[in-house]
């Protein structure tokens, strides 16, 4: 169950219900800046679907390292494809260790640059 509330146009609550958690989000005006301490992250089922969500959020947002960017208004999102976990736990040790070398290098993720580094161990 989702509840919003807007006041003059401006969203000025959002809340999520979870089972045993509650996400409420205020509009606490500009004394209450988000901060990368609080993030979402979107798991995507390929790079399409990774495209998608990060041009959208980057769009007047800012890129960050490792799949993590700002949108517009300042709150911090990670966009990574569901592979990215299995590469980076890979049961060979330098093969997880050649994705994750790789992702460290991005800003968005870029599966096929993931599997190519995973695969050249």
């Amino acid at each position: 169950m989702a509840a919003l509330r807007c006041l003059a146009g401006i969203l000025s609550t959002i809340g999520n219900i979870y089972p045993l958690c509650t996400l409420i989000g205020i509009n606490g005006g500009p004394q209450f800046q988000f901060s990368e301490a609080v993030s979402f992250t979107i798991n995507c089922k390929d790079q399409d679907e990774v495209d998608y969500y990060w041009d959208r959020l980057t769009d007047n947002g800012e890129e960050k390292p490792c799949g993590w960017c700002q949108d517009r208004f300042g709150l911090s999102w990670q966009v990574i494809p569901e592979r990215l976990y299995d590469l980076v736990s890979h049961p060979d040790p330098a093969r997880a260790t050649a994705a994750t070398q790789a992702m460290y290098g991005m800003r968005k993720i870029v599966l096929a640059d993931l599997e190519s580094a995973a695969a050249s161990v």
